[in-house]
């Protein structure tokens, strides 16, 4: 999955960006306050994106 599309889908499930930190970006679900640590590579695996997903709280879209 592109990291993009992975931030659009974030973006409109209500998730907004936390902080850039190192190597990785924080998103934070305010609705249910959790975050999550996205890494900045161009493609980001699916189980992975999977993972990110379930850590913010919101449902997986593949």
């Amino acid at each position: 999955m592109k990291k993009n599309a992975l931030l659009r889908y974030l973006r409109s499930q209500g998730c907004e960006l936390l902080r850039e930190g190192g190597n990785h970006s924080w998103w934070h679900n305010p609705s249910q306050n959790k975050r999550s640590a996205i890494p900045r590579h161009n493609e980001i695996k699916d189980i992975l994106a999977k993972k990110i997903c379930k850590d913010l709280g919101v449902p997986f879209l593949k």
